[in-house]
């Protein structure tokens, strides 16, 4: 990361005595400008906010992707994979002024502070909490290294509040990006694909007066502007995606397949990982506890090596529960079998030991059943005394087994 207040500026490569330096190095150049570009915008939101209230979600996961590589057609499934209900910020929606729309159109790029600057204001604004995707962020290498100086500042903000009433507003940050690629010719294709189906559906709303119109694009209709389209993204937005990979969660995801496999491979990326989206100290609070599917993925052996245990080493219990079950269980089991629901109580001995009721649940886990049992324990009178007034009772214990199975299903008509 940029240490900003140190004015450090990263550079590449080395230089012998014998070379003379650049006057201005392209990388140089673009980290310079990125920080210019950023701490003018930084300035404003605190002179706006107050840096008390620069409070930004939580997740970010920022989309990119080649023209025709289904952004808009992912954007409401990442978010359902990843429970954000917040809309997504769309960055060539943000850019809507005619100015704009006549750089797009050309397949050509919008100014990077102007990005930023409406980026940022519409995450502050928005009162985004938890998280959003947004679509078309970053494009360049300026907004990549504005967006770096952003997650520092996120983190700086975290630590300066982190002891004041107000450290639950400002949460740790993770930042996804997501690249959606598919190659020239598929993209070229796609935008035209596109074109043609703005102009039939334009038309029948036209015709109908139902619905709403569609963009259309200049470079959905024409193969050269279309192509220019996606070799600046290639060489611009790929190259400044991908220089992401080490510092945050990257994903890349091959849009050229099937809408179904794209999908897959989305969930798989996007799965839950406690260890890089909790905050450390939550993180270390929680290890010690196992996870489920370390567990499950021994249940089956676990449960073979007690029940053999069992036999060896409790033969005589063992045969009495298996004979409970088969005479006062299965009865009342066969006769549930639609609903897959059946509830035993019982008031046998047998179950004082707690090792049979161990046995009971593993039998029914081994026959395919889920099974849990709960110990009642209720107070029964049965004697007063005239003199004293002193009730006698006896303790009445009884266990209510619960058992549940997949019942069956009736088809009518």
């Amino acid at each position: 990361m940029l240490d900003q207040a140190a004015g450090v500026v990263w550079s590449s490569g080395l230089m012998s005595s014998e070379q003379k330096p650049a006057a201005n190095p392209p990388q140089d150049l673009e980290i310079k400008d990125a920080q210019l570009i950023f701490n003018r915008v930084w300035r404003g939101l605190e002179n706006e906010f107050g840096r008390e209230n620069l409070q930004f979600p939580k997740e970010l996961i920022l989309l990119g992707g080649a023209p025709g590589s289904g952004k808009g057609t992912n954007t409401n499934f990442i978010r359902k994979v990843r429970g954000i209900t917040a809309e997504p910020i769309v960055i060539s929606e943000l850019l809507d002024s005619p100015e704009a729309r006549k750089i797009k159109e050309e397949g050509g790029m919008v100014g990077d502070e102007e990005v930023l600057r409406l980026l940022l204001f519409r995450l502050l604004r928005s009162n985004i909490r938890d998280g959003t995707v947004l679509d078309g962020f970053p494009r360049t290498k300026v907004q990549v290294e504005c967006l770096k100086l952003f997650y520092d500042q996120m983190i700086s903000l975290r630590r300066e509040f982190s002891n004041t009433p107000t450290a639950h507003l400002f949460r740790q940050p993770t930042f996804h990006i997501m690249v959606l690629f598919v190659d020239e010719a598929e993209s070229i294709e796609r935008q035209l694909k596109r074109g043609r189906e703005s102009i039939a559906h334009n038309k029948e709303v036209r015709e109908s007066g139902i619905g709403e119109l569609w963009e259309e694009r200049k470079t959905d209709f024409d193969p050269e502007l279309a192509r220019n389209r996606y070799r600046t993204f290639k060489e611009k937005t790929y190259d400044a995606l991908v220089s992401l990979k080490q510092i945050f969660h990257y994903h890349f995801i091959n849009a050229q397949a099937p809408i179904e496999v794209v999908q897959q491979n989305i969930i798989r990326e996007l799965d839950y990982q406690s260890s890089l989206e909790l905050d450390p100290r939550t993180y270390d609070s929680l290890r010690a506890i196992p996870l489920a599917e370390d567990i499950v993925q021994r249940a089956r052996q676990e449960l073979v090596k007690r029940l053999d245990g069992y036999q060896v080493e409790h033969p005589e219990l063992l045969k009495a529960v298996v004979d409970f079950i088969q005479e006062k269980t299965m009865p009342i089991i066969k006769r549930y079998a639609v609903s897959g629901r059946a509830t035993i109580n019982t008031e046998d001995p047998l179950f004082d030991q707690p090792i049979a009721l161990a046995i009971l649940i593993d039998i029914f886990s081994e026959r395919g059943f889920k099974a849990s049992v709960d110990i009642h324990r209720q107070e029964i009178p049965e004697r007063f005394d005239l003199a004293t007034g002193k009730i006698e009772t006896r303790k009445k214990k009884v266990y209510r087994i619960m058992v549940l199975f997949t019942g069956s299903t009736i088809r009518r008509g």
